[in-house]
C-alpha cells in the first residue's frame, strides 16, 4: 500500500478535492435538467438578466455575451453546466463550474448560476448549488495539477442575504473583497486628467493586434503577486471580447530593454524570455477597455470600463499603468462616456489605490469572493 506523506507537500488533488463518485439529483421545484446549449443562449440572456434585476445588481448582459460563453473551447457544458427548464419549456434556473486551463499556481473551480424568482423558495437553489460543489470538486481533481486547490463564488456586497448564507452554509467563506470604483469625465477642465511623460525608452502607443499577444504577456508577469491571479493562455485572452474596445486600450512599450538584464532576472517568465530572444516588441504596461452598452440604463450614466491594467514588475514606478489609463479616460471621453469606471482588489498589493484616489476615482460598490481553500 502506498502511502503520501504530507509533511513534503500537500496531499495529491485526487485527494484534497474529495471528490464524490456521482452527483447529487436535483428533485425540488418540479423541473427538467438537462446540460446548456447553445441553442439556449437568449433563454439564457433572459433568465440571467431577471436574476440580475431582482437582485438589483449593478450590470446587465447582452446576447454576444452569452453567446461567447458556448464557444471557448475549455468550457465544457455538456459536463459542466445545468438548466432547469418547467412544464413550458421555460428556463428557471441555471448552474455552471469553470476551471481556467492557465492555472499553474493554484487550481480553480469557479461557480456560476441562479434561480429565477418565481420559482424561489422551493429548494432548487440549494440542491443546484450542491451539484456545483461537488461537480466543482470532481473538476478539480480531474484537473491532475498537484496544486493547491480552490471552489470560489462571487457575490455583491449588497446582494440576497440568502444567497450569501447558501454560500455560507456549505462551508465557503469571504475571501476576497473587491471595489467598484468611478472618475467623473464630464469636466475634464474642472477636472483635468493628468499629462504623463514616460522615461528613457518608454513609449504609449494605442492598441494594434500584432501587439496583443505582447499585452498577455505582460499582463500575466504583471499580475503573478496578486493574490488569486493565474496566468493566461493566448486561447483565454483573446476569448469574450465582444465588448472590447481598442480605440479606449493603450499600451506602453520599451522600445530599447535591456535584454541581458531581463534574461538573467530569474523572474522572467519563460514566454516573456523566448520574445526576448526573438526581438519581439515588449509590452510594459497595458490599458484594456471594455463598453457594456446594457449597464447604462442601470447605473444611470454612461462609462468606459477599463477591464485590465498593469505594469511589468520589473517597471513598477515609472508610470506606465498611469499613462495608459489616463490615455484611455481621455478616448472614453472623447466618445462621449460620462465616467471610467473599474474594479480593484481592496488587497491589491502594488499601491493602485493610491493611484486611482490621485486620479479622481471614488467608490461605488463593492463585491466579495468566497471559497473553500483546498
Amino acid at each position: 500500500m502506498t502511502t503520501v506523506d504530507s509533511s513534503t507537500g500537500p496531499a495529491p488533488i485526487a485527494e484534497r478535492a474529495a471528490a464524490p463518485a456521482s452527483l447529487p439529483s436535483i428533485t425540488a421545484g418540479s423541473l427538467t435538467w438537462r446540460p446548456a446549449v447553445p441553442d439556449d443562449a437568449p433563454a439564457l440572456l433572459a433568465l440571467r438578466n431577471t436574476i440580475a434585476e431582482t437582485d438589483d445588481e449593478p450590470y446587465r448582459e447582452s446576447i454576444e455575451e452569452i453567446t461567447e460563453l458556448f464557444e471557448a473551447p475549455w468550457r465544457r457544458f455538456d459536463t459542466d453546466s445545468l438548466v432547469g427548464v418547467d412544464g413550458e419549456g421555460r428556463l428557471r434556473a441555471y448552474g455552471t463550474v469553470e476551471s481556467m486551463p492557465g492555472d499553474t499556481r493554484t487550481v480553480r473551480a469557479f461557480l456560476f448560476g441562479g434561480v429565477h424568482p418565481q420559482v424561489r423558495g422551493q429548494g432548487v437553489g440549494r440542491e443546484l448549488f450542491a451539484w456545483q460543489v461537488a461537480r466543482g470538486r470532481q473538476v478539480l481533481a480531474a484537473s491532475g495539477k498537484d496544486l493547491p486547490a480552490r471552489l470560489a463564488v462571487m457575490a455583491e456586497d449588497d446582494g440576497p442575504a440568502s444567497k450569501t448564507r447558501l454560500y455560507e452554509r456549505a462551508g465557503f467563506t469571504p475571501r476576497r473583497f473587491y471595489s467598484d470604483l468611478r472618475r467623473d469625465l464630464r469636466d475634464l477642465v474642472a477636472a483635468p486628467l493628468p499629462e504623463v511623460t514616460l522615461d528613457g525608452s518608454l513609449r504609449l502607443v494605442p492598441f494594434a493586434p500584432e501587439l496583443d499577444d505582447a499585452a498577455r504577456l505582460a499582463h500575466n508577469d504583471a499580475f503573478r503577486d496578486h493574490w488569486g491571479s493565474e496566468p493566461q493562455t493566448a486561447e483565454q485572452w483573446t476569448s469574450s471580447r465582444s465588448a472590447f474596445v481598442p480605440a479606449w486600450s493603450f499600451l506602453v512599450l520599451d522600445d530599447a530593454p535591456d535584454v541581458d538584464a531581463l534574461l538573467a532576472d530569474a523572474d522572467t517568465d519563460a514566454e516573456t524570455a523566448a520574445s526576448l530572444r526573438a526581438g519581439e516588441p515588449l509590452v510594459v504596461g497595458y490599458q484594456m477597455a471594455d463598453r457594456f452598452d446594457e449597464d447604462f440604463a442601470v447605473r444611470g450614466y454612461s462609462f468606459g470600463y477599463t477591464a485590465l491594467l498593469g505594469t511589468r514588475r520589473a517597471y513598477r514606478g515609472r508610470k506606465a499603468a498611469v499613462a495608459a489609463l489616463a490615455a484611455g479616460m481621455r478616448a472614453m471621453a472623447t466618445d462621449g462616456m460620462e465616467f471610467a469606471c473599474l474594479d480593484v482588489d481592496t488587497a491589491n498589493p502594488s499601491g493602485a489605490h493610491g493611484m486611482y484616489a490621485g486620479l479622481g476615482y471614488e467608490f461605488t460598490h463593492g463585491s466579495r469572493m468566497l471559497s473553500i481553500e483546498l
